[in-house]
């Protein structure tokens, strides 16, 4: 599993990555043909292509902010499936802190393809713990660690 689970924490960072670098056709490259990705808005993306397009109309639309994570949890499904769990908060342009009202959770479900690992399932969920501030400031406060390094 320590291979598979290196293999999976590089394909969420390298969507990650291609997020924060604002190319649609890199992060839709790292899902498979047929994947889904659900948005933090509830938005749903079906098929790298749609994805592509829908991300360079976000790209060229919008200044984004841009993600940082920490992965909580990465493990076997089955034979070929594997799922990750991490939070991810978001720097918005021109700042240096998170904006904790973007908080979310990220579950990435991953298979094999071509030789390395793809997402099939993307699902972005806000991290809003409705009645338990306490929890979202810790959670904020993670985030910050994870931006600053330590």
């Amino acid at each position: 599993m320590i291979v598979e689970e290196n293999g999976i924490r590089a394909l969420h960072a390298e969507i990650l990555d291609a997020w924060n670098a604002r190319d649609a056709d890199r992060y839709a490259a790292a899902f498979t043909k047929d994947a889904n990705v659900i948005g933090f808005d509830g938005s749903m993306m079906d098929g790298s292509e749609e994805i592509a397009a829908e991300l360079a109309r976000i790209f060229a639309d919008h200044d984004t902010a841009s993600y940082i994570a920490k992965v909580l949890q990465v493990r076997s499904l089955a034979d070929g499936v594997a799922v990750l769990r991490a939070v991810v908060g978001m720097v918005p342009p021109g700042q240096q802190d998170i904006n904790p009202a973007v908080n979310a959770v990220q579950s990435l479900v991953a298979v094999p393809e071509n030789g390395g690992w793809r997402a099939t399932l993307l699902q972005n969920t806000p991290a809003a713990f409705h009645g338990r501030p306490q929890d979202s400031d810790r959670l904020t406060e993670e985030l910050r660690r994870v931006l600053r390094g330590s």
